[in-house]
């Protein structure tokens, strides 16, 4: 069996936040800037509630088995919610998309690659 990397993208929109939520979330925005964006294991947030509500948390996951990235989402969807509820931050519309890496056309710099070793 080969490992397979799964990307999982859970988006959704902050609702309801207290004054106090909203300045806390902007004392920490450079940490969260979509520039410092990374998919891991823990999941990495990104938003800019100075510009919108709206909010993306990004993981990285692996499974053997191409069922296995919906696993993989209900983990990253439930990681998320988690997060949210421990510091009581609300929100709505928790959507998520996934990736199978090994099934992600090659780029230009892999086929060449690729073409190079004879693969």
């Amino acid at each position: 069996m080969s490992n397979r990397t799964f990307r999982i993208t859970v988006r959704g929109v902050f609702d309801s936040l207290s004054t106090g939520q909203r300045a806390e979330l902007l004392a920490h925005a450079d940490e969260h800037d979509v520039l410092r964006s990374a998919f891991t294991a823990e999941g990495h947030l990104t938003y800019d509630v100075a510009a919108r509500a709206a909010f993306t948390f990004r993981f990285l996951d692996s499974g053997e088995e191409e069922e296995d990235i919906l696993e993989a989402a209900e983990r990253a969807e439930a990681s998320a919610r988690q997060w949210l509820t421990e510091r009581g931050y609300g929100y709505k519309n928790l959507r998520s998309s996934s990736e199978d890496l090994s099934q992600a056309p090659m780029g230009k710099r892999q086929r060449r690659e690729a073409a190079r070793k004879g693969v």
